[in-house]
This record gives structure tokens, C-alpha cells and sequence, in this order.
């Protein structure tokens, strides 16, 4: 399972799409912001009925959100046992070196800025999905 943490629709859409083309996205998930994404991840609220343990194969997580921000949702993630283990891999229009070390050293797995045009983003989310689901081996 993927879970896309993602609040602009346009760009959750063309992530969603470009996982469907490379058949990728039969189980996604898509968290408007950071408070819905905390409370699937850790079972709560409207997610109470899902297990912790059975959490997303991978986290697409973008930075800029509502609620609560990413570096924030990624925090929680990689602070719990439960979770710690999930790879995390942070898509964001952000250049800033500052949010670039605070997710490397909060235990993001991987750090990728948007491409602006269509068919880069599109090639860009595949080879993650791909890459992330398919190649990578975890731990579980």
C-alpha cells in the first residue's frame, strides 16, 4: 500500500496517475493533510478500525501542509516503534537546504524535489513507486 500525503489536486492526481499507468496504485491511499495522514497511519478516528502493524509499504509525503506540516507528520512517524521502519520519502517543490537536512535527519528514506513539467513529474513518481514498491526490500 502507498499513502500519499499530498493537499494540492492537481499534484495528487498527476502522482495517482502516473502509480495507475505503471499499475502501481491498486492499493493507495490519499491524506489531504497532515492530520488526516497521522490519524490512518495510527489507526485513529475514522482509521480506528485498521491495524498500525498492516501501515503503508511506503510514505510519499509532501511538506507544505495543512493541519499539521510534513516535517512534523514525518517526525511522528519515525519517532514510534511502530512506524519507524516505514520508508518515507519526501516530494516537495522545497529547494531550501534547511528542510532538506531536517528530513534526512529526521530518518527520511528519500528527499525529491517536484519537477514543474508534466511529463518529468509523471516519470519521476513511476520510478519512485516502482523503485520504492517493487525493488527496495524492508523490513517488517
Amino acid at each position: 500500500m502507498i499513502l500519499l500525503i499530498e493537499d494540492n489536486p492537481s499534484d495528487a492526481e498527476l502522482t495517482m496517475r502516473a502509480l495507475k499507468k505503471r499499475n502501481l496504485a491498486n492499493r493507495l491511499f490519499h491524506a489531504k493533510d497532515g492530520a488526516e495522514a497521522l490519524d490512518f497511519i495510527f489507526a485513529r478516528g475514522q482509521f480506528a478500525d485498521r491495524r498500525v502493524e498492516n501501515g503503508p509499504k511506503v510514505v510519499l509525503l509532501d511538506l507544505k501542509l495543512p493541519k499539521i506540516d510534513g516535517i512534523e507528520v514525518l517526525k511522528r512517524i519515525k519517532s514510534d516503534e511502530r512506524t519507524k521502519k516505514t520508508p518515507v520519502v519526501v516530494m516537495t517543490s522545497s529547494r531550501e537546504d534547511r528542510d532538506l537536512e531536517a528530513c534526512y535527519d529526521l530518518g527520511a528514506n528519500g528527499y525529491v524535489v517536484k519537477p514543474v513539467e508534466f511529463e518529468d513529474f509523471s516519470r519521476a513518481v513511476s520510478e519512485l513507486g516502482f523503485f520504492w514498491l517493487l525493488l527496495n526490500e524492508t523490513v517488517r
